[in-house]
């Protein structure tokens, strides 16, 4: 599963494929690039081989391609929700249960967390009311599908 965010920690794209070669990089940068609409100034990948050639290929050689390991720990942090949910599973069965389940998992996490921006506190209250109020309009959302 590969995932984007953006510099202040917010979910752009995610991209669930079965191989990790350099169609399946090539596919998540042009679809986070579709989602944004922006050329990043740089990306944070974890090193795979298929990445300078993707990022290259689909966002040019002015990109920055960074592979620090403590640079891509909010990426990997990010990962912590899912994995906590199928190593409880023992996995999934099929690729397909695997694609709907993280979908619509990071998107449904994202919606319920609140924004906040580097060095911006947000008191427990405000994040309790902020949490309650997206609660309810998922609950509406749900309830109106």
């Amino acid at each position: 599963m590969t995932l984007s965010i953006d510099r202040d920690g917010n979910l752009v794209d995610v991209y669930l494929s079965e191989t990790r070669d350099l169609a399946a990089a090539k596919a998540f940068l042009r679809s986070a690039k579709s989602v944004t609409q922006v050329e990043p100034e740089q990306v944070t990948t974890d090193g795979h081989t298929s990445y300078p050639r993707a990022i290259t290929e689909e966002l040019g050689t002015d990109v920055d391609h960074r592979t620090s390991q403590y640079k891509n720990n909010v990426i990997e942090q990010d990962h912590r929700g899912i994995k906590g949910r199928y190593r409880s599973m023992r996995g999934f069965k099929n690729f397909d249960a695997a694609h709907r389940f993280c979908r619509a998992f990071d998107e449904i996490r994202n919606f319920l967390h609140p924004t906040c921006y580097i060095n911006q506190t947000i008191s427990l209250a405000r994040r309790r009311v902020i949490h309650v109020q997206r609660v309810a309009a998922l609950r509406g959302l749900i309830s109106a599908a």
